[in-house]
């Protein structure tokens, strides 16, 4: 969150959401690192694309991606979120730009070219043989049964959705630390327990005021199993910037933004005198915290610092 909040800039924030049609939920759940890529790929390139459009924004856009892979019962309902500043940095690179406080891309443009979009990288990932079916998917190996499978998904409207702006930095902070550290489903949530059933809370987003959330028991091993749904494959970055805060770019895009909006750099962070960078190692075995290495010393050297300065530390004694 400390590394966000110096990216921030002095501008409204959007929400901006895009979700996969169920028929390719269905098949993402056999095929998770290939299809949720293409989501973050289709996602970003829609976004990117139309905002580059001079008849839309004609800029450059940034963008922080947060995969989801549930709905509030943990089904699997893929989905990407996403933070986007409200303007950009001109195609020239002479300006910033923002048309509208109050309004960012059209979305229904934005569903359309994302609807053309994933639909040609999952054909293209078929022809590749980088897609597998299994169980009641098994004849879309086949490229025609396939076609015929994501041919009534070009005729429907897929689901993209912007929220209006966040309020200032620290919202965008509280927003994006919800959506980036939850999982399927947080323990507040959790109402009772025992050895077959679990008891949970759930929200119907298609009600609005306190009706909309009930209660849903299901089995104890179609709660795990549930749950287990949303692991993901080995190594798979569930968070990814793209447009101005994409890696190796970030840097320059965000000190020409604030050059444009004139705005000072974030003052950096004071460095410890004395003191050894702090180094990340292994979680506390007891609380399971963070461990760092805030002090080394030499056999029969005082410690500087008392036992209680941080929770979870180390002091080396260098004999």
């Amino acid at each position: 969150m400390a590394a966000r909040a110096a990216e921030l800039l002095p501008v409204p924030y959007f929400h901006v959401v895009f979700t996969l049609p169920s028929l390719i939920g269905d098949i993402a759940y056999q095929n998770k690192a290939v299809i949720y890529d293409l989501l973050f790929r289709a996602s970003a390139e829609t976004m990117v694309t139309i905002a580059a459009d001079p008849k839309h924004l004609g800029a450059n856009i940034g963008i922080t991606a947060v995969l989801h892979t549930w709905g509030s019962a943990m089904t699997h309902h893929p989905h990407v979120h996403m933070i986007v500043p409200g303007g950009g940095i001109s195609l020239d690179g002479s300006r910033w730009i923002i048309k509208r406080p109050d309004f960012l891309l059209p979305v229904r443009v934005l569903s359309k070219l994302f609807r053309r979009l994933m639909i040609d990288k999952l054909i293209a990932a078929h022809a590749a043989g980088r897609l597998t079916f299994h169980g009641a998917h098994a004849a879309l190996v086949n490229t025609k049964a396939f076609t015929a499978y994501l041919a009534p998904l070009m005729r429907t409207r897929w689901y993209v959705y912007a929220k209006r702006p966040l309020a200032g930095p620290k919202a965008v902070l509280a927003y994006l630390s919800r959506y980036t550290h939850r999982v399927a489903i947080s323990n507040r949530r959790l109402v009772a327990a025992d050895t077959k059933t679990v008891t949970f809370k759930v929200k119907n987003y298609r009600i609005n005021g306190p009706g909309r959330y009930k209660t849903m028991t299901l089995a104890a091993h179609e709660f795990i199993r549930r749950f287990l749904i949303h692991v993901l494959p080995t190594g798979f970055h569930r968070i990814r910037h793209y447009g101005l805060l994409a890696s190796g770019v970030k840097t320059d895009n965000l000190a020409l933004a604030r050059k444009l909006l004139a705005i000072a750099p974030p003052a950096p962070e004071p460095e410890a005198s004395g003191c050894e960078p702090p180094t990340i190692l292994k979680p506390c075995p007891c609380c399971g915290s963070a461990m760092r290495i805030i002090e080394v010393f030499e056999a029969g050297e005082p410690a500087r610092y008392g036992s209680t300065t941080m929770p979870a530390v180390i002091r080396i004694d260098t004999s």
